[in-house]
């Protein structure tokens, strides 16, 4: 079975022939800005989680500090499931559920997507863990995720059919980097994975590790 960076990397070179030179270039500019601006770059490894409260696909609040009672936590910042690249990673997660839980850890899933987009997300992908709305990325924030898209970004969306103002509820065109962190029963991050390359991801192998690295 492929892993997540092997699909991804696929993905990079099917997507690279059906989209534009223009269009290549202007999402690589968005990319360097947003790592010269030096916003949003995450919490860091030591920090402490900020606790939050947040619904899931079917309103059921889910609460990260009652989730630390049962044991470690993953968390995935996605972007929306508009987005290949979080897609293929929340497919990479469902086929290592079994071993996340067997590791005795709890996944989830944010993305600032309203409650009826995440319940299509879920549905979509199959998964069978936590999905949660983060309306408004008040918890991105917290997390130190939370950026504005560029101008020319928000245009070139719009003409590809991405309209995040529905698919979040509001008109802010804000979005969370992609980030993955692990967070121990104590409430502190153990290992945090920030880029502000949305095609890079961390395989949920690497993951799983430190989680089982927690009981050592």
């Amino acid at each position: 079975m492929a892993s997540l960076l092997d699909e991804i990397n696929e993905y990079k070179v099917s997507s690279k022939k059906k989209a534009s030179p223009e269009k290549q270039r202007l999402y690589a500019q968005a990319i360097k800005e947003l790592e010269a601006f030096g916003v949003a770059r995450g919490l860091k490894e030591g920090d402490p989680a900020p606790d939050f409260s947040l619904p899931d696909a079917t309103a059921k609040k889910v609460t990260l500090s009652e989730e630390l009672a049962k044991g470690p936590v993953i968390i995935s910042f996605y972007r929306g499931g508009w987005c290949p690249y979080c897609n293929l990673e929340l497919r990479a997660y469902q086929r290592s559920l079994p071993e996340i839980q067997k590791a005795g850890a709890r996944l989830i899933a944010i993305s600032p997507q309203t409650p009826d987009a995440s319940l299509s997300t879920k549905e979509k992908d199959e998964l069978e863990f936590a999905v949660l709305s983060d309306k408004d990325g008040k918890v991105a924030a917290h997390y130190h995720l939370l950026f504005k898209l560029q101008d020319y970004l928000i245009d070139l969306y719009k003409e590809s059919g991405i309209d995040l103002e529905e698919r979040n509820g509001n008109e802010k065109w804000e979005l969370p980097k992609p980030a993955t962190f692990v967070i121990n029963q104590k409430g502190n991050i153990v290992f945090a994975h920030v880029s502000s390359d949305y095609k890079v991801r961390t395989d949920p192998v690497e993951v799983i590790n430190v989680v089982k690295g927690l009981g050592k």
